[in-house]
């Protein structure tokens, strides 16, 4: 194996387990991936530094066996992007939604286009009345400004304890999670990629949507595990590009999400337009109900 398949496998497990942190609040290892990513470069080059030095220094505490059969090697079958996505809400078009906090309103169109799957979600979600009284529980914008996630259906309840925010999903009537697929579109593609990054894809493009500021864009622990909690980009954030799935952008009220803190309560998230473009899985539509 050479130096640089190693340093990429590093780098590798160095975004997983920043990826976990970001989706599901873990700590330990995590929280010093974050503590890194606020750092900058210089905070990455020494994570992955340690990272290259504890993997070094591990050795195997029993003897490898000479001349053993190759073991067989399991073929992972990848989901059909209709399997990824059977039973969810998908958004033909955009819509825009109005998101309040401290009595002020961010408005942010999303984009079924580009993201009809993750896009739908939220719509979903919002119109259910699942974000409403759920806070920000993590806030990242210090030493430089990178994003405040919220969105977990657990934070709703006053009582429930604040170092277990990040761990919950929103759950059906039957107590059944749901998870929508990794979904990006390449910026020269006329498909979303589903259930796989750009680099486990091998792909080199940009996406079609960019982490840009004000971007929104859904948290979550693996590829195909995003549920409910979301999270807004406070800067230009590439390095997530192709890793994580933005639905949308804030188009106004950028000042109070620059303002917002820790615990900050949404009070509420409603569909301003484009209600009409929600599709549920069964065919029905907001606007064939109404």
């Amino acid at each position: 194996m050479t130096f640089g398949m190693t340093l990429g496998m590093r780098f590798n497990a160095l975004i997983r387990g920043w990826s976990r942190d970001l989706g599901r609040g873990r700590r330990g290892l995590s929280k010093g991936l974050n503590a890194g990513l606020s750092k900058g470069p210089s905070g990455w080059v020494a994570l992955l530094a340690i990272a290259l030095l504890i993997g070094g220094c591990s050795q195997p505490d029993t003897p490898v066996a000479n001349n053993l059969p190759e073991p067989e090697v399991a073929v992972a079958v990848t989901p059909s992007v209709d399997e990824l996505t059977a039973g969810l809400p998908k958004l033909n078009g955009k819509a825009t939604v109005e998101i309040l906090v401290g009595n002020k309103p961010i408005v942010v169109e999303l984009d079924g286009d580009k993201a009809p799957y993750t896009a739908g979600n939220f719509v979903d979600l919002a119109m259910k009345g699942v974000y409403d009284g759920t806070v920000f529980h993590r806030v990242v914008r210090s030493p430089d400004p990178f994003v405040i996630q919220g969105g977990d259906p657990q934070s709703a309840d006053p009582n429930f304890p604040v170092e277990q925010l990040g761990t919950g999903g929103y759950r059906d009537e039957n107590g059944v999670e749901r998870a929508i697929p990794l979904e990006i579109l390449p910026e020269d593609a006329d498909e979303p990629l589903y259930g796989r990054t750009f680099p486990e894809a091998g792909l080199e493009s940009a996406p079609a949507l960019p982490h840009r500021k004000g971007a929104i864009a859904m948290a979550r622990s693996g590829v195909n595990t995003a549920s409910a909690q979301f999270y807004i980009t406070l800067a230009d954030v590439d390095f997530l590009n192709g890793n994580y799935a933005v639905f949308g952008y804030t188009t106004s009220g950028m000042d109070v999400v620059d303002k917002i803190q820790l615990g900050d309560v949404i009070q509420s998230v409603k569909v301003t337009s484009g209600a009409e473009n929600l599709v549920q899985a069964d065919g029905s539509s907001e606007a064939a109900s109404e």
